[in-house]
């Protein structure tokens, strides 16, 4: 018979399983009805929305600041090179004899009269997207402008966009007394600009507009404007002169090349002028364009010091790519400050003259004047590079560097004749 003890320990010792038995027990959720999960998910997509407001409205609001710090460097400007022109076609191709004779004789009524001017203003308003107005943000310049209604400012044309800014090539007559300018584009928009780069030597300028200051609107309205090649252009072609012509901006006119034979000379350069039919206003300037809406000129009334109303005659921008491409990415043009011309092979066996570029002018206070060069002195090699044209020699400066000391050699007239003179020339610029 088990004893008190037994009995006790046989109470104690229940089966743990029993025990804790009620720790097995699964709790089922309360379900959930479809309303509630409907509006569970609405509220996520509530909560969702709001969400992508904030980081919508963070992201413009940081856009600026984030571009200003963190912007990449900007890529640099290459001005294509000009392609040579195309063979003509054999005189011996057989030729549609209705074709030509059409083209002998066209027809020019009234109404192709006026679907030529509706294409010519198809190309001239699709041109006009990359011409702007540069202007000097001067109190006085304010002041005519708001009293007259005549605009103060100088053509530009958009040449480059180098990822970070557009860049705006110019007459730099707007530099003068300024240091701020606005950029009026085809839309009518005024954006602040900046100089990127001058040079008083060929009065060329190119100013810079953040990309980022820039409306949708206003590049839906704007272009970077081609720039085409004015080696082709021939007397008698057709063109088109945009800008401040007449005293205003936005000016349009039609007009024929009257002339290229002619050039213009600035110092350590010469550039091909481009003369037209079309009037100028003293103090105008303007974009010249070819009938494909390609840049082949910028106008200036300074050419040749012309004073008063006259034709308006532009810089052949074939001769000034190198010239822009360098503004263009910040460098500064080199510049020694000699005036020359070739010495031509006529000249060579009638004057006894060597080969080389004739110093007709040394520019006063220039690196050349300081190297010793004088006038009447022939120039045969730059940088160990002979020079036989004022185009060669042009090319052997522009490949210089501002500060950088080059070597010219050349021939200087003597009791005896010419001789050897070599100077140490510290290229400079004129910014």
């Amino acid at each position: 018979m088990p004893n008190e003890k037994d009995q006790n320990q046989s109470k104690d010792e229940v089966p743990e399983e029993k025990k804790y038995s009620f720790l097995q027990e699964t709790i089922k959720p309360k379900p959930i009805s479809r309303q509630q999960l409907i509006g569970e998910i609405g509220r996520v997509a509530v909560y969702g929305v709001i969400l992508g407001l904030f980081a919508c409205v963070g992201f413009f609001a940081l856009k600026p600041w984030a571009q200003n710090w963190f912007k990449e460097d900007p890529a640099t400007v290459t001005i294509p090179e000009d392609e040579e022109p195309q063979e003509a076609e054999s005189e011996n191709a057989e030729e549609d004899p209705a074709a030509a004779a059409e083209a002998a004789d066209p027809v020019l009524d009234a109404e192709s009269y006026d679907e030529m001017l509706s294409a010519l203003n198809d190309i001239a308003a699709e041109a006009g997207r990359g011409v702007v107005s540069v202007e000097p943000v001067t109190d006085a310049e304010n002041w005519t402008a708001e009293m007259t209604g005549i605009d103060g400012g100088a053509t530009g044309v958009i040449t480059a966009d180098n990822g970070q800014e557009l860049l705006i090539l110019s007459d730099d007559s707007v530099c003068a007394d300024a240091s701020a300018w606005n950029v009026v584009f085809s839309d009518g928009s005024s954006l602040s600009a900046s100089l990127k780069m001058q040079d008083r030597n060929t009065g060329l300028a190119v100013f810079s507009v953040p990309r980022s200051s820039i409306s949708e609107s206003t590049w839906a309205s704007i272009k970077v404007s081609v720039l085409g090649n004015s080696n082709l252009v021939n007397q008698g072609d057709s063109v088109i002169a945009l800008g401040n012509m007449f005293g205003y901006e936005d000016g349009m006119s039609f007009g024929l090349v009257s002339s290229t034979a002619y050039k213009e000379s600035f110092y350590d350069g010469e550039c091909d002028i481009l003369s037209t039919d079309i009037s100028l206003s003293d103090g105008g300037t303007g974009v010249l364009f070819n009938m494909a809406g390609e840049v082949i000129g910028m106008i200036s009334s300074d050419i040749w010091d012309q004073s008063g109303s006259s034709a308006a005659n532009a810089y052949a921008i074939s001769d000034l790519k190198t010239i822009i491409e360098m503004l263009a990415n910040g460098q500064s043009v080199p510049y020694v400050g000699v005036r020359g011309i070739t010495v031509t092979g006529e000249l060579q066996e009638s004057q006894g003259m060597p080969a080389g570029v004739y110093v007709v002018d040394v520019d006063p206070d220039s690196p050349a004047m300081s190297a010793g060069i004088q006038s009447g002195d022939i120039i045969c090699q730059v940088s160990g590079e002979s020079v036989s044209s004022i185009v060669t020699y042009q090319s052997a400066v522009l490949d210089t560097a501002a500060g950088q000391q080059v070597t010219f050699q050349g021939k200087r007239l003597g009791a005896g004749g010419y001789v050897d003179v070599e100077y140490t020339v510290t290229v400079g610029s004129r910014e």
